[in-house]
């Protein structure tokens, strides 16, 4: 069934060290906050740490110079010659859909890069899937390389961002419930979605996931056929099975005790299980 993956379908990772992803590509750094998700945002606090300001309505973004934009041009032609279909992430250090004019001419330059790696396919992730129309010079034809995902981190914002996203012409459409700070019913909207990615916070203010939200997600995905991945549990994890007696202690919401133990301690088991599912593309 598509909610798990096969070892045939696997691909490691080459230049990123997320998950789900192969390579990760940055058009550019910096955004702006706009829902609860962006609270603790790892990028932001990861610019700062290398002395970027680049986050907020105001301040600059970070460019980059030719030598970068070539990085995807090599990565397509290897994938030629292995015959693989790299993920590659754009943007983990911005929102390509971030409106400002600024802005565009680097997008105009992403598009073209997308146009010229027909062997990779870009995985666009916003928080503003009601921009994506306009921002994007695909109309209703869209490039059989490009998938288009949302954030929603609870059911506020799946009610208000899985709307947009459905009506977008990718050849996948996929939510990343990361940080998840609430139960999220797909609803009317779990037939327009085609991979479902999940997660629990990391970093040092990070807030604890209830492991019940987790499963009705995999319940959904499971009965309608999405595919699953749960990336982490992120920096809390079930307290049950875990023997560290001086580790914090939280309830999640569901009554659930969590243990602060750290991203690496707390891995990304589910249930006893890896779940790295991939989508099928719709254009395939």
């Amino acid at each position: 069934m598509s909610y798990r993956q096969s070892d045939r379908e696997r691909l490691v990772a080459k230049n990123s060290r997320i998950e789900w992803t192969t390579h990760t590509f940055n058009p550019w750094w910096g955004c702006v906050k706009v829902s609860p998700a962006c609270k603790h945002c790892y990028a932001e606090s990861w610019a700062k740490r290398v002395g970027k300001d680049v986050w907020g309505i105001g301040a600059e973004r970070r460019f980059f110079g030719d030598k970068h934009w070539a990085e995807p041009l090599r990565w397509n032609t290897a994938a030629a010659a292995e015959g693989e279909r790299p993920r590659v992430f754009c943007a983990s250090m911005a929102d390509v859909f971030e409106d400002r004019r600024d802005l565009d001419q680097w997008r105009d330059r992403l598009w073209g890069l997308i146009a010229a790696t027909p062997n990779l396919d870009w995985l666009l992730l916003t928080k503003r899937p009601d921009l994506v129309s306009r921002l994007t010079p695909w109309g209703d034809d869209w490039p059989s390389n490009v998938w288009i995902g949302t954030t929603v981190e609870d059911q506020d914002w799946a009610d208000e961002r899985l709307p947009e996203l459905a009506v977008l012409p990718a050849a996948v459409r996929f939510i990343s419930a990361e940080p998840l700070l609430g139960p999220v019913d797909l609803g009317r909207w779990a037939h327009a979605i085609d991979w479902v990615i999940t997660g629990g916070e990391s970093g040092p203010k990070a807030r604890p996931t209830s492991p019940s939200w987790f499963r009705s997600l995999l319940n959904q995905c499971m009965a309608a056929d999405i595919p699953f991945h749960f990336k982490q549990w992120g920096d809390w994890a079930p307290g049950q099975g875990i023997n560290l007696a001086k580790a914090r202690a939280a309830p999640a919401e569901d009554g659930t005790t969590m243990l602060r133990v750290g991203k690496k301690v707390a891995g990304r088991h589910f249930d006893g299980i890896t779940w790295d599912g991939l989508p099928r593309s719709r254009s395939a």
